[in-house]
């Protein structure tokens, strides 16, 4: 397994919602290392990699939302350590904003070199309200993405879908773009990570994608998101031979990692990595044992894996380091 890449990361800034499929679990509480203690690990961290692994991607990140107290300040320290969140910006779980303090915080992002946003919607006002946890949510995203169009900025917004919000999809995106504008608008099937596993019972389904428009559902990717039963057909997979390691800065590791070399934290965390697939059999085989080959719920091919191994663990009383959980150190394979 190739490692390609590092992102370094501090879970230190709240954020104002509470999504029903938070990957992060957000419960109130950050557990990342505070800002400044992190920085100053980040750019030793990277001097540390120009020297002696430069043929690995860097960055350095922060969450659990982008609304960070000193905006500017975070943005200079992204840029000056080569972050691609330097130029991304994330608007999930901003604080609310009135339409003239939208516009403040877009030309500031522009003023910083800022190049792109994000945007997640999860429905219709009102059912987008009660699953980001926050009411008035809707109405913060449609000033944000004005705001950033007047600025300048693309924009993009992704659509999470379900069998719950895939019939509000084809309204959904007429309202984005009479109201808004988006440069880009994609679907997505969500993942079973942190709270998403309780999505599971409503996981998009073949019968979901039948029922939107033609030309709403040209927008999910069907070479990354398919139903089951494409997936379990001979040759379909293809094998995972890549890795991105995750550095989760917390209270509870800082002092043993700035005790130990930078590479030494790189061996540690593949060495993780290396022991949660090995407790597992590989994707074709658990394909063996827990795939339905009528399946026509819609997964990518890492959250497939991800749910089999799930059946797995429960099946055999397995507990194990899960490199998988973006609250700590770990990794992605693809």
């Amino acid at each position: 397994m190739k490692t390609e890449s590092v992102l370094l990361q501090t879970l230190c800034v709240p954020c104002a919602c509470r999504c029903r499929y938070c990957l992060l679990s957000w419960d109130g509480k950050p557990v990342g290392l505070p800002w400044e203690r992190s920085v100053d690990f980040a750019r030793s961290f990277k001097r540390w990699m120009d020297e002696n692994r430069p043929e690995l991607r860097f960055s350095f990140a922060f969450g659990y939302a982008m609304e960070h107290p000193r905006l500017r300040q975070a943005l200079a320290v992204l840029r000056e350590l080569g972050s691609p969140q330097a130029a991304f910006f994330q608007c999930d779980g901003l604080r609310m904003r009135s339409p003239e303090a939208c516009g403040d915080l877009a030309r500031l992002l522009a003023e910083e070199g800022v190049e792109r946003l994000n945007f997640t919607v999860y429905g219709l006002p009102a059912y987008h309200d009660a699953f980001a946890g926050r009411r008035g949510d809707f109405e913060l995203l449609l000033r944000s993405m004005r705001a950033a169009r007047e600025a300048g900025l693309e924009t993009s917004a992704g659509i999470p879908l379900t069998a719950e919000s895939a019939p509000q999809a084809d309204a959904l995106l007429a309202l984005l773009r009479r109201e808004a504008a988006p440069d880009k608008l994609f679907l997505f099937v969500p993942h079973e990570e942190g709270r998403g596993l309780a999505l599971a019972p409503i996981r998009f389904s073949e019968a979901d994608l039948e029922a939107l428009s033609p030309e709403t559902a040209r927008l999910l990717n069907r070479s990354l998101f398919r139903p089951e039963r494409e997936w379990l057909a001979e040759g379909a997979f293809v094998p995972e031979t890549r890795r991105s390691l995750l550095l989760s800065l917390r209270p509870d590791n800082i002092e043993r990692w700035e005790a130990m070399s930078p590479g030494e934290i790189l061996a540690e965390t593949e060495a993780l990595d290396d022991a949660y697939y090995a407790a597992f059999p590989t994707l074709p085989e658990l394909a063996e044992r827990y795939g339905d080959r009528e399946g026509r719920r819609f997964y990518r091919q890492r959250d497939l894996f991800a749910h089999y191994r799930r059946l797995f663990a429960a099946e055999q009383g397995l507990s194990v380091y899960d490199v998988t959980d973006e609250r700590q150190s770990g990794s992605r394979r693809d």
